[in-house]
């Protein structure tokens, strides 16, 4: 078994500047534009405001794990 922890690392990092740049984005604004803008995210799949949380929740795991991805294949 190989040695992940550069991968691991590398996916953590990038989840974490996910969540701290969505936290950047939503600062400061009302509650009325972050409700219209999650149920804008959750009609482009079909979905509402429910929806909406689901698709920018899932963000940091995808990018994380797209970073963890890129990692350990360009690393071989």
């Amino acid at each position: 078994m190989s040695d992940d922890s550069g991968a691991t690392k590398t996916g953590l990092a990038a989840g974490a500047g996910t969540v701290g740049a969505i936290g950047a984005a939503a600062a400061g604004t009302s509650a009325a534009a972050m409700t219209g803008t999650l149920a804008t995210i959750g009609g482009v799949v079909g979905g509402g405001m429910a929806a909406g949380i689901g698709v920018v929740a899932a963000a940091p795991l995808a990018v994380g794990g797209i970073a963890y991805g890129l990692y350990k294949w360009l690393k071989d």
